[in-house]
């Protein structure tokens, strides 16, 4: 008869060559990331684009519409949808633009009136500052009188307009040549959709379960990412409105544009709606000039996408399609990382792309469980 040690040790072995082959090829997987991101974030957006469209073109071809000219009548309706709003919009970031010299002088005065008052720590500043050159060039004349040395002056290359204007329109003409090969792209998958489909299948294996088990998975998958896309532009919309319209309400300039911005980076979890809080509050100061509407005005702001986050999102989302906040989090800070920008607003989308493949997909469950609450 035995008896088992209940304080025994457990231990376990590791192999020490496939975990070092596993951080060796994530090594390499993640330099491949960050070397071909000006391939792969256009083709991530042109999945986020078909997995938008696809059930309406669907729809389409339902109703005998061919998927060609299905296709193609989405594809201009997003266009016009963003000319459109660009016109609608370029107004108030023009005054924006025009109206910040002025509040920011403003401002200074505001701060720099005295009112009797001793001056202020950076009047004293820019006053010592303001000596110090002064004494320094006096000793440079004087040194120059005394050693007969010839002063020599650096002086900077001016501001030459022709080629900033050549490199910007060089900027923008490569996003305009971006943004076309996304809708192309997004074109031809759309195009596509059941040719993919088939030589999945097809590669599923000879049987017909197989075949039928890779067909419902893959429409799960989808049916997952689409909801996902149409629950996030329906709160990005509900963000931007409710915003803008209490802005307006409040008496904000370009309310309308900072209403824009507000649903654009409510897509970006923690940092967003921080990020957008903060430039009202300065936005707001520098128009009202008081504390009391600067907090009333960042208060408000926060206050909508706080309770879009609580109510509205969890509402539509359910708890299967939920992440928890540490996956969340972690992987916004490691797209930002890899892509910058783009990828802090790609980062959940396709965080929740990989939750949905790794939901169906047996051998990668355990992942989805990871990143699911």
């Amino acid at each position: 008869m035995t008896v088992e040690n209940p304080d025994a040790a457990v231990t376990t072995r590791v192999d020490i060559r496939s975990v070092a082959l596993t951080l060796v090829a994530a090594a390499a997987l993640i330099v491949l990331l960050q070397y071909m991101q000006a391939v792969l974030i256009p083709f991530v957006l042109a999945a986020l684009l078909f997995y938008a469209l696809d059930p309406a073109v669907d729809r389409m071809q339902t109703w005998h519409i061919h998927r060609a000219i299905g296709a193609a009548l989405m594809i201009a309706i997003v266009v016009a949808s963003v000319f459109g709003l660009a016109y609608f919009l370029q107004d108030e970031a023009v005054n924006m633009v025009d109206r910040m010299p002025q509040a920011i002088q403003r401002a200074r005065d505001g701060l720099r009136r005295g009112r009797g008052d001793p001056p202020g720590v950076l009047d004293k500043v820019q006053a010592a500052a303001k000596e110090l050159e002064t004494t320094t060039d006096s000793g440079s004349r004087n040194g120059e009188t005394a050693s007969g040395a010839t002063r020599v002056q650096v002086e900077a290359p001016a501001f030459n307009a022709s080629q900033y204007l050549w490199a910007s329109s060089f900027s923008v003409l490569n996003a305009i040549n971006q943004g076309i090969m996304i809708l192309f792209l997004t074109y031809f998958m759309l195009l596509s959709d059941e040719l993919f489909k088939r030589k999945l299948v097809e590669m599923a294996g000879p049987t017909l379960a197989k075949k039928k088990i890779t067909v419902k998975i893959l429409e799960d998958i989808a049916q997952q990412i689409e909801r996902f896309l149409v629950i996030e532009v329906v709160t990005s919309v509900v963000v931007a409105v409710a915003t803008g319209l209490a802005l307006w309400a409040m008496g904000l300039h370009e309310a309308a544009f900072w209403g824009f911005l507000a649903g654009v980076f409510n897509s970006i979890p923690y940092y967003g709606p921080l990020t957008v809080t903060g430039g009202l509050s300065i936005v707001a100061f520098l128009q009202f000039g008081t504390v009391p509407m600067t907090a009333a005005i960042a208060g408000v702001a926060l206050l909508i996408t706080t309770l879009e986050g609580w109510i509205l999102t969890p509402a539509l989302m359910g708890r299967v399609a939920a992440m928890n906040n540490i996956a969340v989090f972690a992987g916004l800070l490691f797209w930002s990382w890899m892509w910058g920008i783009p990828g802090m607003l790609l980062a959940v989308p396709m965080m929740m792309i990989i939750k949905a493949v790794c939901d169906r997909v047996e051998d990668l469950q355990p992942i989805g469980r990871f990143l699911g609450e």
